[in-house]
């Protein structure tokens, strides 16, 4: 081994004994015992109708569309899965991409331009920072506070001025397409830290007023929210036609992979032409298509299942809190018990688990620091007595590590 490489080895190796001491490192845990970790919220990822049809797909079509959709790999089932979530998202389009990831990129990268102005909520997911950041436009960060209403962006938008400014890193790749400016207001619908939900009412009012232009990443509560359809928050909302886009992924209540981008026509056909991590990248597997029209389908016809698993996350809540233990989260399926301390919060969760429910901890960076939780996920088929048995699993972990902390 030459000398430059080994000398650059050792130093990854110092800075991952520096994540172990400060209890940051992650690693790679199989799963174990009850599912209160996944995003699997409905429990679609196990439903016979969504295992059917991707098993149906995989045997009549191609395994794989092994080129990107501009080259060779557009299939009928792409064009059919987005026609079938546009219609399930109320919205005139919708474009396939990857992962909820790769949509937040491709997205913000190629409808932001330098000149343009993004008001971006503190708690964002890193997606959307990354997105902000590749078009170098100018970035104010706004908090929505104890109440968790829009004040301090009512504040400051159109007057440049909030929590935090700034300019992104990287090559921009909309700046081409709008040479003006604009302003635009970016923020998730439910939050998958905290469980809490943005006031989009509120933020589309302010959109309205200050013509800015709002994207909203609805991937946590695609499945769980809306009585017409369950399609998410925006549908909740009635906030169909006020958005610029909106973002719906498939890897959490669908139980599957991929997200779309949802809007206009003009918007989709823009990130075809635009869009990066759309165009260099090979298509998703027509299967995989065919799989998330079929969960699309559950959602719809079982609608008792996204009333259950939010009637169960509020059975989890009420028992912490009569145990005296604080947790987040508004009517959603996401419950955090805020920990403090990262190593804290890996001794409890590994005590959870030992009790046979599989709980995690989330650390920074993921989480501001001193603000390390367990993350409890809660899903549909969860069962009374399996919500009451982790309950009483994360108390009894609390309590014991603090009696041998003191």
């Amino acid at each position: 081994m030459n000398r430059a490489l080994a000398d650059y080895l050792a130093r990854l190796e110092r800075g991952l004994a520096e994540r172990e001491a400060a209890g940051l490192r992650r690693r790679l845990e199989p799963a174990s015992g009850v599912d209160f970790a996944s995003n699997d919220y409905l429990g679609l990822s196990r439903h016979p109708r969504v295992r059917e049809r991707l098993a149906a797909a995989a045997q009549d079509g191609p395994a794989g569309a092994p080129s990107s959709r501009l080259l060779r790999g557009n299939h009928p089932a792409h064009e059919e899965v987005e026609r079938r979530f546009a219609s399930f998202r109320g919205v005139e389009s919708a474009l396939f991409f990857s992962s909820g990831y790769m949509a937040n990129v491709g997205l913000l990268a190629s409808v932001l331009g330098r000149d343009d102005t993004v008001y971006s909520d503190a708690l964002n997911h890193a997606s959307l920072i990354d997105g902000i950041r590749l078009a170098r436009a100018r970035k104010v960060i706004y908090s929505r506070g104890e109440g968790g209403g829009a004040g301090e962006l009512v504040a400051s938008l159109g007057t440049g001025t909030g929590t935090g400014t700034g300019t992104g890193t990287g090559t921009g790749t909309g700046t081409e397409a709008f040479p003006g400016s604009a302003q635009f207001i970016v923020t998730e619908s439910l939050f998958s830290m905290d469980g809490d939900i943005a006031p989009l009412d509120d933020l589309a009012s302010l959109a309205r007023r200050s013509g800015a232009l709002l994207i909203v990443d609805d991937a946590h509560a695609v499945g769980v929210y809306g009585d017409s359809c369950g399609s998410g928050l925006v549908e909740a909302f009635g906030l169909e036609g006020e958005a610029l886009a909106s973002v719906a992924t498939c890897g959490k209540a669908l139980g599957l992979c991929g997200a779309f981008v949802c809007g206009s026509r003009a918007l989709i056909d823009h990130l075809v032409n635009h869009a990066r991590t759309f165009i260099y990248t090979t298509a998703p597997s027509p299967s995989l298509a065919a799989a998330i029209c079929a969960a699309v389908d559950v959602v719809v016809d079982e609608p008792w299942r996204r009333e259950r698993v939010r009637a169960s996350a509020r059975r989890l809540r009420a028992g912490l809190r009569e145990s005296g233990i604080e947790v987040t989260g508004d009517d959603s399926p996401i419950v955090a018990v805020i920990v403090g301390d990262s190593p804290r919060a890996i001794d409890v969760a590994a005590r959870v688990r030992e009790r046979g429910h599989d709980v995690r901890a989330l650390r920074p960076p993921t989480v501001p620091e001193g603000t390390a939780r367990l993350r409890i996920s809660v899903h549909a088929d969860h069962t009374d007595d399996e919500i009451d048995g982790v309950c009483r699993a994360v108390v009894e972990a609390l309590h014991a590590h603090g009696a041998e902390s003191t």
